[in-house]
């Protein structure tokens, strides 16, 4: 199994003789995760005792939220990746890296001829002429974003060949203007596949609450393989108060592009070219920011020693780090950072 963010009891054992730090007092910048997560409200304790039903009111709230109908509730979006290779054939893949890596090795496992297109960009994509692209958007863990109207015409290009197109919006919910869930499996593009989550924006990733978009005999297939229940009842209740309070999105929102405009500036001093680890890029999403350098394993060590875990991706050089939650937090971030630069 692959490794991920999030593995704090880990980190915490493991730099234990730079200091003794409880748990509690680790900063986990790992996961991109909003740590300004949905308030989740008292929950009827009728749902632990009750099976799960599908016409609680969920369905109706993601569709108004995603704009679509055509969904299939998994329970989160890690489920989803593993599940789709299976509904095709043996086939060419062609996965946009770097990625979130259960995405190649899902479809690896599931028989499929894999190719990795390193930093390639969507027209190289479509000229490898594979008969399925796989993609993040926005990026992850890049963070870089291409537009719905590219996405619409890629979908297009694969469609007049057979092929299709998914697309991984784990991180789409702060930009939905980008974001193509509400037209996969439509008129406009019947090919198009698209995964989101309620674990990254909503900060709900305990909750495993994920939507499937796209055509409905691909959702069907996907349905009777998943099973009875893929979500819990209380899962579906909190998913569906967060997925209805518009209040709460459009706040967030304005609070996730300030709170990432400012780590970028706080990570800015690491690009400096007096600093001892300059740095060739900032790349990032309203989530998190990426720092490409062929320092990042140095970054990573100084930033654990200060019980600041962050996303190190050693085979691209890429260090992500995720939102501070609190003042403390900014500040203990930008005290680790200017011991680096200075």
């Amino acid at each position: 199994m692959l490794e991920h963010g999030g593995r704090l009891r880990a980190a915490c054992r493991q730099y234990a003789a730079f200091g003794e730090r409880a748990l509690s007092d680790w900063i986990d910048l790992s996961t991109g995760i909003n740590p300004c997560s949905y308030p989740v409200p008292a929950i009827d304790p009728a749902c632990w005792r009750r099976l799960p039903e599908d016409d609680d009111g969920l369905e109706a709230a993601a569709a108004a939220y995603y704009g679509s109908e055509r969904l299939l509730a998994v329970p989160g979006s890690q489920a989803a990746i593993q599940w789709l290779p299976a509904l095709f054939g043996p086939l060419a893949v062609a996965c946009m890296t770097p990625i979130y890596e259960e995405h190649p090795q899902a479809w690896q496992r599931a028989g499929h001829k894999l190719r990795r297109l390193e930093n390639a960009s969507l027209a190289r994509a479509l000229a490898v002429a594979t008969p399925v692209i796989v993609l993040c958007n926005p990026n992850n863990p890049t963070g870089t974003t291409m537009p719905a109207g590219a996405l619409l015409d890629a979908a297009g290009q694969l469609q007049r060949r057979g092929g299709w197109l998914v697309v991984d919006e784990a991180f789409g919910d702060a930009a939905p203007e980008n974001c193509v869930s509400a037209l996969a499996g439509g008129r406009q593009a019947p090919n198009l596949i698209v995964l989101r989550s309620l674990g990254k924006f909503f900060g709900l990733a305990g909750a495993r609450v994920g939507f499937v978009f796209g055509a409905d005999d691909k959702l069907a297939r996907l349905r009777e393989a998943i099973g009875p229940w893929p979500l819990s009842g209380p899962a579906r209740a909190v998913a569906r108060q967060a997925l209805s309070d518009t209040a709460w999105h459009q706040r967030s929102r304005r609070q996730l592009l300030a709170a990432s405009a400012r780590l970028a500036a706080l990570l800015a001093p690491l690009a400096s070219p007096a600093s001892s680890a300059p740095v060739s890029s900032l790349t990032g999403a309203s989530l998190f920011v990426t720092v490409a350098t062929a320092h990042s394993q140095a970054i990573f060590e100084h930033l654990a020693h200060n019980a600041i875990l962050t996303r190190h991706f050693p085979e691209h050089a890429l260090l992500r780090f995720g939102l501070p939650g609190s003042d403390s937090e900014w500040q203990r971030l930008t005290d680790a950072i200017a011991t680096w630069a200075h």
